[in-house]
């Protein structure tokens, strides 16, 4: 029988908890607030929708292969994950007019509908959470298109929830981390390296 308490539960620890979505909204909003990384938090909801649903239709398939191609995921999610770090990190150092519109312009582009998109489909733990979520939870008692499509929607929405509420709190407490805009940065690259040692294998 499907267990509601236990799979909302298990979406809602995993979803909330710290990481690189999470961690980027946040980073994110504390410069630019919330209205400017909304395209980020939806191309993440888009990602992570299909993401979700790619997992539905090609769980076996997936856990099958999982073991040959999940060290190549682990390192590329990783490496990408400490360029994030180094690009948050980086934000704080003072340069010529120049060099700041050039950082500018790279923040944007991490801050973009694209990049909160791609970062889901090599981020091994979101695939590694669709896969497990709907193994345990959804394949085995739901079957259908438009079950899997409303399964995939409501995960997504959850993403969407959970990103906006880090995002709101960078946007609400700008002022205060703009006044500690280097430490900040740093102790969310930090977070983010950790992040990436871990999935990496390197950090247990």
């Amino acid at each position: 029988m499907f267990n509601l308490s236990a799979f909302l539960s298990y979406v809602i620890v995993v979803t909330f908890t710290p990481g690189p979505n999470n961690i980027m909204s946040m980073a994110n909003a504390s410069r630019v607030g919330y209205k400017k990384t909304l395209n980020f938090i939806l191309g993440v909801t888009t990602g992570f929708f299909l993401i979700m649903l790619f997992s539905s239709y090609f769980n076996i398939a997936l856990s099958a292969f999982l073991p040959k191609i999940n060290s190549y995921m682990s390192v590329i999610g990783a490496l990408y994950m400490l360029y994030l770090a180094l690009q948050i990190m980086g934000f704080h150092i003072k340069k010529t007019s120049h060099e700041n519109h050039k950082d500018h312009s790279d923040a944007s582009k991490l801050n973009s509908y694209k990049s909160g998109m791609i970062l889901q489909f090599i981020n091994p733990k979101v695939i590694l959470y669709g896969i497990t979520l709907t193994s345990n939870f959804i394949i085995p008692y739901f079957s259908s298109s438009y079950q899997l499509v409303l399964f995939s929607l409501f995960l997504a929405f959850v993403a969407f929830l959970s990103n906006s509420s880090w995002a709101l709190f960078g946007s609400l407490f700008n002022r205060f981390l703009s006044n500690y805009e280097k430490p900040f940065n740093i102790i969310m690259g930090l977070i983010l390296i950790y992040s990436a040692l871990t999935l990496s294998g390197l950090w247990h």
